[in-house]
């Protein structure tokens, strides 16, 4: 088995898809990682999987949730609106425990494949005030990774990568042309429509679109005709 084996976590969007990027030119055989979690859209996923298939990887993988039973999130929760202006404090696109609940069974995948690495493309710049986007936040899960599974105990340290966490959304965005990542397969839209079609509006839609102008970038994005 490969020593260089990762589970990548893949959403379809402008970030994990960068990260994918990353970890394959770091010589890692990645095994990707996509969920059905009761979101708004399924065009993410279907990114997620033609992003996987086009970079190469070994095995990709959609796992079936719903968090969407629990609500709390205007992603999960079709009763709550998905804000189309800039807000304060942590915005109602927070879905509870979501990065907890996917790194988790990352893990459980992980330790199945024997992969120590972990990666994820959160980011504490551009993290739209996400709780469970935050470096302390990943080290302390990885502390609890390596206390909690049997690879940990026996000596085979897990490692939680989040290369883009202190980065630019204009410096992911070069980073991430600079690997060959084609941005127009992705999409980052908490709303966007059955063809992949952004709305535009959304704060993922915003830090994407400031991004590629701060980058000095053509945004290759797929808009809605509204937007």
């Amino acid at each position: 088995m490969s020593s260089k084996r990762a589970v990548v976590l893949v959403s379809g969007g402008l970030d994990s898809s960068t990260v994918l990027a990353m970890a394959l030119s770091q010589g890692y055989e990645c095994y990707t990682l996509s969920f059905d979690y009761g979101q708004r859209h399924r065009s993410e996923l279907k990114a997620a999987r033609k992003v996987s298939t086009l970079m190469g990887v070994k095995e990709h993988k959609v796992v079936k949730l719903d968090l969407g039973a629990i609500g709390g999130s205007a992603l999960t929760d079709t009763d709550i609106d998905v804000p189309e202006e800039a807000s304060i404090g942590i915005p109602v696109t927070y879905v509870p425990a979501r990065n907890t609940v996917f790194l988790s069974i990352a893990l459980g995948w992980a330790e199945v494949i024997r992969a120590n690495t972990i990666f994820l493309g959160v980011n504490a710049v551009d993290y739209s005030g996400y709780p469970d986007c935050r470096p302390a936040y990943l080290q302390s899960f990885q502390s609890m990774a390596n206390l909690a599974t049997k690879a940990g105990v026996e000596g085979n340290k897990l490692t939680i990568e989040a290369p883009l966490i202190d980065m630019t959304k204009a410096t992911i965005i070069r980073t991430g042309l600079a690997l060959g990542v084609n941005y127009s397969e992705t999409v980052s839209c908490y709303q966007a429509s059955l063809e992949g079609l952004a709305c535009g509006k959304c704060d993922s839609c915003r830090l994407r679109k400031q991004g590629f102008l701060d980058a000095s970038v053509k945004d290759p994005t797929r808009y809605q005709n509204n937007a």
